[in-house]
């Protein structure tokens, strides 16, 4: 079978990393894989923020989004204490931005399934990025100008595994 159709199979949400951190080698690779992505009119309109697991900014988040959440004593925070978040934002004036960085995190995710790393893709956080504080984080965050959240990814070493999601076929799709 195709590498790649083996990590779309193979790929499933980790929910728990080693404290091991990423080499840049594999740090840069999964960023060349989200630039690589395509984009409406080819606009290219995605920004990467990286930051590492034990950045403040992380645990502000978590705070906030248990506060909006209305969530007490949380086993886990956001990222399950991945050593590495990257935060995709992007021009908020932009109609497609939102699809095009759902591009750019999946393709971050194969590849980091394709590297024998595991990854969470993560939009719990977008109360939290887009209320009141959103240009604090903004800023924090260093997205630029007029750019807003768009969702985010984990991505770490694996302590944990997990089966891939079941599917039911007959339900989900149409022949027509």
């Amino acid at each position: 079978m195709n590498e790649v159709l083996q990590a779309i199979e193979k790929r499933s949400s980790t929910r728990g990393y080693t404290e091991e951190k990423l080499t840049k080698e594999e740090l840069d690779s999964l960023i060349l894989a989200g630039l690589q992505a395509p984009t409406a009119a080819n606009k290219q309109e995605i920004h990467f923020t990286v930051v590492d697991g034990g950045s403040p900014i992380l645990g502000e988040l978590e705070e906030l989004k248990n506060k909006l959440r209305d969530i007490k004593n949380s086993p886990q925070n956001f990222y399950y204490g991945a050593p590495t978040v990257i935060f995709l934002s992007a021009d908020e004036s932009y109609y497609w931005s939102s699809l095009d960085a759902g591009i750019a995190v999946e393709n971050i995710a194969l590849a980091a399934e394709g590297m024998g790393l595991g990854s969470l893709i993560i939009g719990c956080v977008k109360d939290a990025l887009s209320g009141e504080k959103k240009a604090y984080f903004a800023d924090a965050l260093q997205f630029p100008a007029g750019y807003r959240y768009e969702i985010a990814i984990a991505v770490g070493h694996r302590a944990v595994t997990k089966e891939p999601h079941e599917f039911d076929r007959d339900r989900q799709v149409t022949y027509l």
